[in-house]
């Protein structure tokens, strides 16, 4: 005789894992009930906070964020929706400790910088030119994503960088690109940018501390050869 199983609906109100955080807040809920609200739903056999208690039982959390989605939707209960459902939060949640690791440090070197981007730029397919906006101590003000596609002087123009970095008060600026080949060495039209907004950086009053590509476990700094 199979076992009849609750489902969160047929929970008393003040016991289910989204009515409790409305009423109390996330930190009053345990991992467990966390992760039942992520999944919304469990599976015929488990009811979701069943499911999500045996995920924690069978993965700590450092290592349920590591998991891939193809190993998730083979777990017993977790199909296509509810591994990207887990990973998607996981990944949010290291975008969220690597910009406020970035946002008020101080830059020193390139390599400082091209070890916090690396682990988001590397797997990039398309080229992404980015700016970091720095104020006068030199500390991270904000990050922004200028340009989409291949890198191009003719499509890189400096009032798009610029004028962003007035309007956010920056004393200086750090641009980065990622190379989806994996190799960082810069290109000739990498060169040109470069030489560009270096140029137009002295004149505007905003100096271009650097132009670092990034590459697959590697990088390359300008300033670092001489470059910029």
């Amino acid at each position: 005789m199979l076992e009849y199983k609750l489902t969160i609906k047929e929970f008393p109100k003040e016991e289910r894992p989204r009515e409790r955080l409305m009423l109390h807040g996330p930190k009053a809920l345990s991992n467990a009930e966390l992760l039942a609200v992520i999944l919304r739903n469990g599976s015929k056999k488990e009811n979701v906070l069943e499911l999500s208690r045996r995920l924690l039982q069978e993965n700590n959390l450092k290592s349920l964020s590591r998991k891939r989605i193809n190993t998730l939707r083979n777990t017993l209960g977790i199909g296509e929706a509810k591994a990207c459902q887990i990973c998607a939060c996981f990944e949010l949640s290291r975008r969220l400790a690597a910009f406020s690791e970035q946002k008020g440090s101080s830059i020193t070197q390139a390599k400082d910088i091209a070890r916090r981007m690396i682990p988001s730029m590397s797997s990039l397919k398309k080229e992404h030119f980015k700016a970091l906006f720095l104020n006068t101590r030199q500390a991270i003000i904000k990050e922004e994503t200028i340009f989409i596609g291949t890198l191009n002087s003719s499509l890189i123009h400096p009032r798009e960088i610029f004028s962003a970095a007035i309007e956010e008060g920056a004393a200086a600026i750090i641009l980065l690109h990622n190379h989806p080949s994996g190799d960082p060495l810069p290109s000739e039209e990498d060169e040109e940018v470069t030489a560009q907004l270096v140029q137009a950086g002295k004149i505007i009053g905003i100096e271009v501390l650097d132009h670092i590509i990034i590459g697959h476990k590697k990088y390359f700094s300008f300033k670092e050869h001489g470059r910029c």
